[in-house]
């Protein structure tokens, strides 16, 4: 055989390998496509996206309720046709078994509205999911994250915090980052790189600070701060919503305290990053669930 023979053949092979490779291609694309139309020629509804589920602890302050609710719906404005329900750990109603009852057995995500780990989000809520016969995904908790710190940021601004300031100004100043508090060494470690994420932001130091549980309290931070030769403390309510630990924070700020976080337009953007963050993620059976716990 001649080379030019031998090169013709091996043309002609490599354009039936094209054709064949083409002809997949489009033989898969177009299997795709009638896979999304039924017998009657309709095209098959797309299934609906896992329902997002807020867990919120729950509190007595009926502002906090309010205030869950209202991030719903900033939720469900930043992303329409999401099924967004609610339920809570303790507290208030509906609870969280209620409220995954109800959903059966769909998808869905369950976003902590708690700010750091800890047995909550370890342990409650997992175990929560397991007794119920929902799909389940367990997102991360809110915090730490750069949007949460642009919340903190704002919340501050709101109540005073000058955003430009002299050298000697900003050498006297702080901020106390108020925080609930747990027996979890890695909460600690979620409020801390919070707290370093705004200090960043800020250009002060940023001391973490618990209601209970964690030490120091905010009293001792803010004392702690003043033996620094910083006078001018700031407290930043690093809570989701109005309670008493908010409260009790906000009363012992020497100078300036900011609100909890709210419904500020960036936690519901964080809690859409939760949810789509857990969903890339494989959804944990009840078999695995149950024997992490």
């Amino acid at each position: 055989m001649t080379a030019t023979t031998s090169n013709t053949t091996s043309q002609s092979h490599a354009d039936l390998a094209s054709a064949a490779h083409l002809m997949t291609r489009i033989g898969d694309q177009l299997a795709s496509q009638l896979s999304l139309v039924s017998r009657g020629g309709t095209r098959r509804p797309t299934p609906p996206a896992p329902a997002l589920v807020l867990v919120a602890h729950g509190s007595r302050d009926p502002r906090a309720l309010a205030t869950v609710r209202t991030l719903m719906d900033r939720v469900r404005e930043q992303r329409p046709g999401l099924s967004v329900h609610l339920g809570h750990i303790e507290l208030n109603e509906p609870l969280l078994p209620d409220t995954l009852a109800a959903l059966g057995d769909r998808e869905a995500v369950l976003v902590p509205l708690l700010l750091s780990r800890g047995y909550h989000v370890k342990r409650d809520i997992p175990e929560m999911a397991a007794d119920s016969a929902v799909r389940a995904r367990v997102a991360a908790p809110l915090g730490p994250h750069p949007l949460l710190v642009e919340t903190l940021h704002a919340r501050l601004v709101e109540a005073g915090w000058r955003t430009r300031m002299d050298a000697e100004t900003r050498r006297t100043s702080a901020v106390v980052l108020a925080a609930a508090g747990s027996r979890d060494p890695e909460s600690r470690v979620d409020t801390g790189r919070t707290a370093q994420l705004l200090a960043e932001r800020l250009g002060v130091p940023v001391v973490p600070a618990y209601a209970t549980t964690a030490a120091p309290t905010v009293p001792d931070a803010v004392a702690a701060l003043a033996a620094r030769g910083r006078t001018r403390v700031a407290v930043a309510s690093c809570f989701t919503a109005p309670g008493r630990f908010a409260t009790e924070c906000a009363q012992a700020a020497p100078w300036i305290a900011s609100a909890p976080l709210g419904t500020h337009p960036a936690m519901a953007s964080l809690v859409l990053h939760r949810y789509d963050q857990a969903m890339a993620t494989p959804a944990v059976t009840k078999e695995r669930s149950l024997a992490t716990a």
